[in-house]
């Protein structure tokens, strides 16, 4: 793997919201370090995960996949995938797909950690 396309994650917990950062680039070669993670905090049983994009630089279909790939699971256990700092070039991709419909995005960090203790009924 060349220099340019490294990817690396970090996690950091806040209460019971698990926050994941992204960093680099997020493609077919890339995208199972990611399904690790999520896997590995679904086993840890913390199903409020945060996605901070804030340091990925680009995304292809296979790292959107891993978000569709898990996101029915955690929501079935009660929890979500929330994402957070997308750059306009991640974000797009994103809006392109459609998936704004489908998960909470926005630039505030702050704003979309609180946006997981409310709690709404049907």
């Amino acid at each position: 793997m060349n220099e340019k396309n490294k990817f690396s994650t970090l996690k950091k917990s806040i209460g019971d919201i698990e926050i994941i950062y992204l960093n680099g680039f997020l493609d077919a070669h890339t995208a199972s370090e990611l399904e690790n993670v999520i896997e590995q905090s679904i086993n840890e049983k913390r199903y409020k995960i945060l996605v901070n994009f804030e340091n990925l630089e680009y995304i292809s279909s296979a790292g959107l996949g891993v978000f569709m790939s898990f996101i029915e699971e955690i929501r079935d256990k009660g929890g979500d995938i929330k994402m957070t700092r997308m750059n306009d070039k991640v974000f797009s991709i994103f809006d392109l797909l459609g998936f704004p419909m489908l998960f909470d995005i926005h630039k505030d960090e702050d704003f979309i950690i609180s946006k997981f203790s409310i709690v709404v009924t049907k």
